[in-house]
């Protein structure tokens, strides 16, 4: 894959970190990424997290922060695209120990603030080891209280001048996109990722290829669809998602134009319990979820369960006959 299309090179202060811009760098931590913006070097304060990764992970976010931007750094606010678990995991820990503010779209704040869990994520959905563990994923609500607020009504980023925030739901009603005009580098969080993760395998392999929202946690297909294409008329030049790699360039710009246009071809599930019918929520969280869709899976496991312990029951059965047998056979010989 040529450099037009991944951008995979480290940046030099971090060989954890990959350059997406001079004053942007990626995290990968596992099955998610985490943004650092703020020219490097330029001091204590100067910079701006986003998104906050797994739980677990703080010490590994904060050392790529001291190692590109000096020792003790910490940056002006932690900036939300979105509160699914893997997203929020060190989150408490790391503005605690910080003791700085977290920005979410307003939307967002119930389940950053202990009011209401998440959609339940939609196993159903197929793809990958990764969907159909989907069930077993964190949903919230977590509570950050006073120290989450709402991102500011006139679009600007605290922390990030020259940026804007972008309203891209359907993954959650309250996912935000950021977007800088300038050179028109673009932060998408999970409006659309590059990289298949729905599979384990092509979460392992990060090989760059531009997908739709990760299909089991994203509850309403339709405003989906309207994020991408709003995303995709912005024209940016850079991406960086949430999951997989940063992309750029020219062949970047065509998939992800070509994911706009045929969203329901490519992006949205054959089946799945939000395909037809969304979750509907407000501003307290979630008022309703449709049906879960039938899935065979559950069944066929129950019946290999069944099939072992009945096994396991015939084992045990001639188990116990045997040494009767045997008691008969030495009656026998005396």
């Amino acid at each position: 894959m040529s450099r037009e299309i991944s951008l995979t090179t480290k940046t030099k202060e971090s060989s954890s970190l990959i350059e997406v811009t001079p004053d942007v760098a990626c995290q990968q931590i596992m099955i998610v990424n985490v943004l650092f913006v703020g020219q490097p070097n330029a001091g204590d304060s100067s910079w701006v997290l986003v998104d906050a990764g797994l739980y677990g992970s703080a010490n590994r976010i904060k050392h790529a922060a001291e190692e590109r931007y000096g020792p003790g750094a910490r940056p002006q606010a932690i900036i939300l695209t979105h509160g699914h678990f893997d997203h929020v995991g060190a989150l408490e820990e790391l503005a605690t120990g910080w003791d700085v503010p977290i920005y979410a779209h307003e939307t967002e704040l119930p389940y950053l603030t202990g009011g209401s869990a998440y959609p339940p994520p939609d196993p159903s959905v197929g793809g990958g080891a990764m969907a159909r563990l989907s069930w077993m994923y964190p949903r919230g609500p977590i509570n950050l209280g006073g120290r989450v607020r709402p991102l500011p009504t006139d679009g600007s980023v605290p922390g990030m001048p020259g940026w804007r925030w972008v309203h891209t739901p359907g993954h959650t009603a309250g996912h935000v996109s950021f977007f800088r005009e300038s050179d028109r580098t673009l932060i998408a969080g999970d409006a659309f990722v590059t990289v298949k993760q729905e599979s384990a395998l092509a979460v392992l392999t990060q090989r760059p290829e531009m997908n739709g929202p990760p299909k089991y946690y994203t509850s309403d297909w339709q405003a989906a669809r309207g994020s991408v294409e709003k995303l995709a008329g912005l024209q940016p030049s850079i991406v960086a998602t949430g999951h997989g790699v940063p992309m750029r360039g020219a062949q970047m710009q065509q998939q992800l134009q070509e994911l706009a246009r045929n969203f329901d071809r490519l992006a949205v599930p054959a089946h799945g319990r939000y395909v037809e019918q969304p979750a509907i929520t407000n501003e307290r969280g979630v008022v309703s979820v449709p049906p879960p869709i039938s899935d065979p899976l559950p069944k066929v496991l129950a019946g290999v369960g069944l099939a072992a312990l009945a096994g396991a029951a015939l084992i045990l059965t001639s188990r116990r006959k045997a040494p009767t047998n045997k008691r008969k056979r030495r009656y026998r010989t005396t």
